[in-house]
């Protein structure tokens, strides 16, 4: 078993943040044992999704690269338009419209004399529709859960409520009361649920695919034991739960550097600040707001009077697209003489490489939409974050990390995000942000608590932490498919 070549297929969903963990963990993998060879499959979005042109261009350059025991497919992009009217079931539709191609490659792979044995599907949490693919062929299926442990065991559970306890889940996520989740020691509110879970539409899709969760041979998550201990124990309570493997973080530290980035002047007004004084605003790859909210975050930046970096993105024009773009005019948007009153303790600028920002040491906060990978990269530096979440399972991350975990204040956690259509527009005001923020950078049991926390997570991926031996069994497991 040690000599045999172990052949892996992975699929991700075609974003920019899953490929790039997708790759994360594959560059680990391979470099772990020198028998891993791992054939990535590049799903394009379709031209309905609007402005996906620079996950394409990632795409098509990921296509043309060379890495040792890794390989890319470039697959063709399928024209059939994903009708739904949930954005997650929308990419979904889209992944599916792929398992023809998917199936063609592998059958090719199979085919040839010679070639390694394919031990496994791993597929992104949005690709287990290949699920299906793989079984046509007796291969086990394992799924890239880029989320975290909380969530994953929070989404079955609702399953479980619906599927056999009748609870109307509908209702429940409408309704202003608390639940017990077996993923976390306190009750969890009804307004941090996702609001995908509001409508029956929105649910249909959840409870597809938390089914489909389950027929994998193992889930792989991207987290680890000490930071979400009670999540990971709680999944043994139900035996219908594939295997988890916990392997984070997976980050991917070697980021874009901001003087290679043409942002030269970030990191030299970095530099010329004091030591943890700078509080970062940062929403992630799609985070955007109205006028109306950026004058209030203004506002209230303005009022707290701490030094602050903001990356402050125009919400994109075309509907079909939630790619937002950089002001051409930042005055347009920005209250009138912001920029000039600032000007000596704050910079406002368009998208800014994540990582770059907060490995630098003048970062003491950062304001974040709670994106899973950008809460791991805030724990990984040690800088503390205020929870603002704007979709997804972002509410749910932030209910974790404030107030299960300790591990983070809150500017807003009920946010309502873009799966709901009917939600009312929350506008955080200019006082929430300011007090928010003043917190932040004055908590220091919160500052210590990550500080800890940091250490924490670069003992579980070295040599010995429970993530780099939750690998070791994880690589075990892709072998013992060929015997």
């Amino acid at each position: 078993m040690e000599n045999l070549i172990t052949e892996l297929v992975f699929i991700p969903a075609p974003g920019v943040g899953h490929i790039m963990s997708t790759i994360q963990i594959a560059k680990l993998l391979v470099t772990r044992d020198h028998h891993l060879s791992i054939t990535v499959l590049l799903i394009n979005p379709p031209p309905t999704f609007g402005s996906c042109s620079a996950v394409t261009t990632y795409i098509q350059s990921l296509a043309k690269t060379k890495m040792d025991r890794i390989s890319f497919i470039d697959l063709p992009q399928d024209k059939t338009p994903p009708v739904s009217n949930v954005p997650m079931a929308a990419l979904t539709n889209c992944i599916n419209n792929h398992c023809k191609y998917v199936r063609k490659i592998v059958a090719n792979k199979m085919s040839q004399p010679g070639s390694a044995r394919v031990a496994g599907f791993v597929v992104d949490m949005f690709c287990t529709g290949m699920i299906d693919v793989a079984n046509e062929f007796n291969i086990p299926t394992y799924v890239f859960f880029t989320s975290n442990a909380g969530f994953l065991r929070f989404k079955l559970y609702i399953q479980t409520l619906y599927d056999y306890e009748n609870q109307d889940i509908v209702v429940l996520s409408n309704s202003d009361s608390t639940i017990h989740v077996p993923s976390f020691v306190k009750p969890v509110p009804t307004k941090v649920f996702p609001s995908v879970f509001q409508t029956l539409e929105g649910l249909d899709f959840v409870l597809g695919s938390a089914r489909r969760l389950r027929k994998a041979k193992a889930i792989i998550v991207n987290t680890f034991f000490e930071l979400e201990t009670h999540a990971i124990k709680s999944f043994s309570e139900d035996f219908t739960i594939p295997m988890v493997y916990p392997v984070g973080p997976i980050l991917n530290l070697e980021g874009c550097s901001l003087k290679a980035s043409g942002n030269d002047e970030i990191i030299t007004w970095l530099d010329s600040q004091p030591l943890s004084s700078v509080v970062f605003l940062c929403f992630g790859s799609t985070g955007s707001f109205d006028e109306v909210q950026v004058k209030e975050i203004a506002n209230g930046l303005e009022r707290s009077g701490h030094r602050f970096l903001w990356s402050l993105r125009r919400p994109p024009k075309d509907k079909r697209t939630r790619a937002p773009s950089d002001y051409e005019d930042l005055g347009t948007v920005l209250p009138e003489g912001f920029l000039e009153r600032t000007a000596k303790i704050g910079k406002v600028t368009g998208w800014v490489p994540q990582v770059d920002v907060l490995a630098h040491g003048a970062v003491g906060g950062f304001v974040s939409h709670c994106g899973w990978n950008s809460l791991l990269e805030s724990l990984w530096f040690g800088v503390p974050s205020a929870a603002w979440p704007i979709d997804a399972e972002q509410q749910i991350n932030a209910f974790e990390m404030v107030v299960e975990l300790g591990l983070a204040l809150e500017i807003k956690l009920d946010h309502k995000d873009f799966c709901n259509q009917k939600a009312n527009k929350v506008v955080v005001t200019a006082e929430e942000i300011e007090n928010g923020v003043r917190r932040l950078m004055k908590d220091n049991k919160v500052r210590t608590e990550v500080k800890e926390m940091r250490e924490k997570s670069i003992a579980a991926v070295a040599e010995g932490g429970s993530s780099y031996a939750s690998v070791g069994r994880l690589i075990l497991d892709f072998k013992r498919n060929l015997l």
